[in-house]
C-alpha cells in the first residue's frame, strides 16, 4: 500500500480530533504521496541550484576573453546542462509516479495522471501588515498580531493538504481570504514588499513576485491538483468510487480552467494559457475514461445493443485522448509536458480505438437474426455506428447476410489488432511506462484476447475478401464537461474584518486620520441624520450645530463612539447609541473618504503627523507678518521667531521690514475658524505683496524637503482664496 502510514509521528499529534492541526492539513502524516512532494521540494532545491550555475557560467561566457577561459566555461557549461537535463528527467519520473496516487485495491485497471502540488517558500507577513495598519489605517498593528498569525498558519496548512474534500476546503478557503487580504493591503499603485515564491511542478523552477496574483493562481492550481489526486485515490472497482473520480476531474478541468481564464499572465509555464489548456483537456480526457469504464463495470453482455453502445462509449475515450496527444505534440507544451505523459495518452488512444473495434467485431460475428427480432431498431443502430458503410455494403443487407457479417467483423479485429500492436510498441518506448506493470498486463491481455478471437474465425480465403473496416462513430450517453468552482458555497470570514466594511476601508480608498468630534445633544437635537449601511455617514448637518462647530462635516463616517467601535454598526444601533448619551457630552471620531487623485488637504485632518508640526511652526510667523504690513515694522520679532526654529531649515533676509514671500504647507486646524476672518481683513498685505511691489520682494522663506533650502524662483503668485484650498500655496 503505496499510502499507508509510516510509524515517524507521536500518535497524539496526529489525531485531528485533538485539534492540534487544522481541519484539511496533517503534516505529520508520513504517506508516500508526501514523500513524493518532499523528494519534489529536494529536487526543485538542487534545480535551482543548477539553474543559477548555467545563468553565472552564461554571463562568465559573454564577457571573457581570455580562449583559455572560455574553453573552461563552455565545459563547465556543458556539465551544468547535463546535470540539469537529469534532475529534469528525474522529476519528469516524480510527475509520472502515478503509482503512489492509486487507489491501493488490486485493480486491473490502467492508471490515471494526477498533477503534483506546487511547491513553495515561507513568507511573513507580520511585519508587512503591521506597518500598512498604522499607515494607512491609523491603528496599532500589534492589535492585530493574532488575525496575522491565523494567515500564517493557514498558508502553512494548505502546503499540506489531505486528499479528501477537507483538504480542498482548505485551499478554497486560503484563496478566498486572499481575496479579502489583497482588497485590505495591497493597493494596486504599490509594491508591499512581500515576495512569493512558488515552484513550476512540471520544470522544477522557482518563480518569484511581489505581486499577490502569483499567490493566488498557485493556490488554484493546487486546488486543481487536488481534486486529480482525488480522483485517482477512489475505487474503480465499485459504482459510487467512479462517479466520484468522474465528479473529481470534472471538478480539476473547471479550477484549471477558472484559473486559464482569470490569470491570463501568470508567470510560471505550468500555469500558461497553453499548458493549462492541455490539462484541462487531460482531466476532461480522465473522466470520460470513467465514464467507459462505469459503464463496462456491471459487465459487458454479448447482446447487439449493448455492443454498439460500449463500442462507441470505447471510441469517444480514443478519440479524447489521440486529441489529447496531438495537443500535448505542439510547440510550446511540447518541451515542457512530461514525455510520459504524452506517451500515455497516445497509448491510451490506440488501445480505446482497439477496443471499440474489437466489440463491434464481436456484435457482427456474433450476431444472430433471430424470430422476433426488430430488424429495422437494428438497422438504425447499425447505420449509427458508422460514418459510412463500405462500398457496395448496406446496413440491412449486411444484418442478414452472415458471410458479409463475419467478414466486416474480421476487418474490425484486424485493425482492433493493428492498434493493440501500436500501444504496445508506444509502451515500451517510454522508459517510465515499461516500469508501470500493471499497465502493461492490461494491454497485453487485451492484444491477447483480440488475437485469439481472430484465430477462432480465421480462414485460408480471408486474403482474398478483405474489406476495409471503417471508423466507429464516436458517442457517448455520459457527455463530461467541466465543473466551475463554486466558491460562493464556502463560507469564509475575513481574519481582519476588525478593520471596517470592505466598501469603505480597503487598500484602494483614502480617508483622513480619524477626528474627535466633542458635542452634546442640545434639547434631545444632535444636529444631524444618519444614513447609509454600515459605517454610518453624517448626513443633514446643521451648520450651527454643537457637532459642526467641533468639526464635523457631512458626508463623515462614524468609526466610534465614546470608545466603542461604530463601523459595523447600522444606521438605528448608532442612533439608539447616541441618543442613550443624554445631554452628556459625546465623544465621536470620525474619517472622510478623500478622493484617490486629490493630493492632502490643507488643514490638519488630512496632514500627517510631521506635516502638522510644520504647519504649527509657521503660524506665528504668518501671524507676526500680517502686523507688520498694518502695525508697523516687526523684523526683530521675526528674527526671533525663526531663529528658535532654525532647525527646521528656513531660510531669510534680515532687514527686509515689509516685502515678504513664502512656501506654506499648511495651517493648523485648530485656530482654522479664528484665522479666516483675520486672513479676509488683511488682504491689503497679500495685494500689496503681489501687485505692487512684487519686484521689491528680496526675502524667501521656505521648508525645503529633506533639510535643503529650495532656490528662490518667481512665480505669478495666487490669490489669497486659493492659499485656503491647496496644499501647499505661494504667496
Amino acid at each position: 500500500m503505496t499510502d499507508a502510514l509510516l510509524p515517524a509521528a507521536p500518535q497524539p499529534l496526529e489525531k485531528e480530533n485533538d485539534g492540534y492541526f487544522r481541519k484539511g492539513c496533517n503534516p505529520l502524516a508520513q504517506t508516500g504521496r508526501s514523500k513524493l512532494q518532499n523528494q519534489r521540494a529536494a529536487l526543485n532545491q538542487q534545480i535551482l541550484k543548477a539553474v543559477r550555475m548555467r545563468t553565472g557560467a552564461e554571463n562568465l561566457l559573454k564577457v571573457a576573453t581570455n580562449p583559455k577561459v572560455r574553453e573552461q566555461v563552455r565545459l563547465e557549461l556543458s556539465f551544468v546542462n547535463s546535470d540539469l537535463q537529469m534532475l529534469k528527467e528525474e522529476l519528469e519520473g516524480l510527475n509520472i509516479s502515478v503509482g503512489v496516487y492509486q487507489n491501493t485495491e488490486e485493480a486491473f485497471t490502467i492508471p490515471l495522471i494526477p498533477l503534483g502540488l506546487k511547491e513553495t517558500k515561507d513568507v511573513d507577513f507580520s511585519v508587512v501588515l503591521k506597518d500598512f495598519i498604522l499607515e494607512h489605517y491609523s491603528e496599532d498593528g500589534y492589535l492585530y498580531e493574532d488575525e496575522i498569525a491565523d494567515l500564517m498558519d493557514l498558508r502553512q496548512a494548505c502546503r499540506t493538504p489531505s486528499r479528501d474534500e477537507a483538504g480542498v476546503e482548505l485551499l478554497m478557503t486560503y484563496f478566498i481570504q486572499l481575496g479579502f487580504v489583497e482588497s485590505r493591503f495591497f493597493p494596486p499603485t504599490r509594491q508591499m514588499g512581500l515576495l512569493f515564491t512558488w515552484y513550476d511542478s512540471l520544470t522544477g523552477v522557482p518563480v518569484s513576485q511581489q505581486n499577490l496574483l502569483l499567490e493566488k493562481a498557485s493556490v488554484l492550481f493546487n486546488t486543481g491538483a487536488l481534486y486529480t489526486q482525488i480522483g485517482t485515490r477512489c475505487d474503480r472497482q465499485t459504482q459510487a468510487g467512479l462517479e466520484s473520480a468522474i465528479d473529481a476531474f470534472q471538478r480539476a478541468a473547471g479550477v484549471l480552467n477558472y484559473l486559464k481564464e482569470t490569470f491570463t499572465h501568470t508567470p510560471s509555464y505550468d500555469m500558461s494559457p497553453a499548458m493549462l489548456s492541455v490539462l484541462v483537456k487531460m482531466m476532461l480526457a480522465q473522466a470520460q475514461e470513467s465514464v467507459f469504464e462505469k459503464i463496462s463495470l456491471p459487465g459487458i453482455r454479448n447482446e447487439f445493443f449493448m455492443l454498439v453502445k460500449v463500442a462507441q462509449e470505447a471510441a469517444k475515450v480514443g478519440e479524447v485522448y489521440q486529441q489529447l496527444h496531438a495537443a500535448m505534440s505542439q510547440v510550446p507544451v511540447k518541451e515542457n509536458i512530461p514525455y510520459s505523459w504524452a506517451s500515455l495518452a497516445c497509448v491510451k488512444g490506440h488501445h480505446y480505438s482497439a477496443l471499440a473495434h474489437y466489440f463491434t467485431a464481436i456484435l457482427l460475428i456474433d450476431h444472430q437474426v433471430k424470430p422476433g427480432t426488430d430488424l429495422d431498431h437494428q438497422e438504425k443502430c447499425l447505420s449509427q455506428l458508422y460514418d459510412r458503410m463500405p462500398e457496395g455494403l448496406t446496413p440491412l443487407a449486411t444484418l442478414k447476410n452472415d458471410q458479409q457479417r463475419r467478414q466486416l467483423g474480421k476487418s474490425h479485429l484486424r485493425r482492433a489488432m493493428t492498434h493493440h500492436e501500436e500501444s504496445v510498441r508506444e509502451a515500451s518506448l517510454c522508459k517510465k511506462l515499461r516500469s508501470i506493470e500493471v499497465l502493461q498486463k492490461v494491454l497485453c491481455a487485451a492484444q491477447e484476447r483480440s488475437r485469439l478471437t481472430y484465430a477462432q474465425h480465421q480462414e485460408d480465403d480471408d486474403l482474398l475478401n478483405l474489406i476495409d473496416a471503417p471508423s466507429v462513430v464516436a458517442k457517448t450517453e455520459q457527455e463530461v464537461d467541466i465543473i466551475l468552482p463554486q466558491f460562493s458555497k464556502l463560507t469564509v470570514t475575513d481574519f481582519f474584518q476588525k478593520l471596517g466594511p470592505l466598501s469603505v476601508f480597503s487598500a484602494n480608498k483614502r480617508w483622513t486620520p480619524p477626528r474627535s468630534i466633542r458635542f452634546t445633544a442640545e434639547e434631545g437635537d444632535l444636529g444631524f441624520t444618519l444614513r447609509g449601511n454600515a459605517p454610518v455617514q453624517v448626513h443633514f448637518l446643521d451648520p450651527y450645530c454643537s457637532a459642526s462647530v467641533a468639526g464635523a462635516r457631512e458626508g463623515d463616517y462614524i468609526v466610534s463612539i465614546q470608545l466603542v467601535d461604530c463601523k459595523w454598526l447600522t444606521v438605528s444601533e448608532v442612533m439608539k447609541l447616541l441618543k442613550s448619551f443624554g445631554e452628556d457630552e459625546i465623544e465621536m471620531k470620525v474619517v472622510s473618504l478623500l478622493d484617490s487623485t486629490s493630493s492632502m488637504s490643507w488643514d490638519t485632518g488630512f496632514l500627517k503627523e510631521g506635516e502638522i508640526g510644520r504647519a504649527r511652526w509657521l503660524k506665528p510667523v504668518i501671524l507676526a507678518l500680517w502686523e507688520a504690513e498694518t502695525g508697523g515694522s516687526r523684523v526683530q520679532e521675526i528674527e526671533t521667531i525663526l531663529a528658535n526654529t532654525h532647525n527646521k531649515s528656513a531660510t531669510y533676509s534680515v532687514g527686509m521690514q515689509k516685502t515678504y514671500s513664502m512656501i506654506c504647507l499648511a495651517i493648523d486646524d485648530d485656530d482654522k475658524t479664528d484665522k479666516t476672518k483675520k486672513i479676509s481683513k488683511k488682504l491689503s498685505f497679500l495685494s500689496w505683496g503681489t501687485n505692487k511691489n512684487r519686484q521689491k520682494s528680496a526675502s524667501t522663506l521656505c521648508l525645503p524637503s529633506v533639510g535643503v533650502a529650495r532656490p528662490q524662483v518667481k512665480k505669478k503668485l495666487p490669490s489669497p482664496f486659493s492659499l485656503l484650498n491647496s496644499d501647499s500655496s505661494l504667496y
